[in-house]
């Protein structure tokens, strides 16, 4: 059980690939796209489950690496330029084949899940969680000619930060800051064997809940 909002379901989506547990969000946060319950309706919810009533759905799951360490994202990977003041310029190749330079706040590489939160954010699409597929968006980059792309779920992709200029970033998996990359450095990202297993009780209901979240922003 994930009691919170959604970062809080993102940190026990890290305990429930170790143990292969399969997850129940229930929404105590202010937006809540992953989560499936809400507080009124959680004594229902946890008979359901006790009885067997609800399905599984499967989610991707990204792994990253860099400098020697391994890290796993349910939403996204972020490089980001963090406390550096300036712009950062990052090199991306998908399957060894540049798809671009940019000189930016940062790039983020989600998932479909993910795609509803900080890539949605920085102008990325929304993407169907059944789309096999990881979506590459830009922070606030310097040319308009760098929009968000799609790519396939089984790319290969390499972040650097160009070795051309003294630059720093943060790499940012699920929210969380895991190490800073300095000119030189990259990053490995592709999607794991593993995914994550979410526990449902109504099957069909994503673009009806990104109607009814999106509604509630405007509030």
């Amino acid at each position: 059980l994930s009691l919170g909002g959604d970062g809080t379901l993102l940190r026990g989506a890290q305990y429930a690939l170790k143990w292969n547990a399969a997850l129940l969000g229930v929404n105590l946060g202010r937006v809540g796209f992953l989560a499936e319950v809400e507080p009124d309706t959680l004594e229902a919810a946890l008979a359901a489950v006790i009885a067997g009533r609800y399905e599984i759905e499967t989610r991707p799951v990204l792994k990253v690496q860099a400098g020697g360490e391994t890290w796993y994202a349910v939403n996204d990977v972020v490089v980001s330029r963090g406390g550096y003041a300036r712009l950062i310029t990052i090199d991306a190749l998908v399957d060894g084949e540049s798809s671009g330079r940019y000189v930016a706040d940062g790039l983020i590489v989600a998932t479909p899940t993910g795609s509803t939160g900080y890539s949605l954010s920085a102008g990325g699409p929304v993407v169907s969680p059944k789309v096999d597929c990881m979506i590459i968006t830009p922070i606030c980059a310097h040319t308009l000619q760098h929009r968000p792309c799609v790519v396939h779920g089984g790319a290969e992709i390499r972040l650097e930060l160009s070795p051309e200029d003294v630059q720093t970033a943060s790499l940012e998996v699920d929210g969380q800051s895991r190490m800073t990359l300095t000119a030189g450095t990259h990053a490995h990202v592709r999607k794991d064997e593993r995914a994550i297993r979410l526990i449902r009780f109504r099957e069909g209901r994503f673009f009806g809940v990104v109607r009814e979240k999106l509604t509630e922003w405007t509030r």
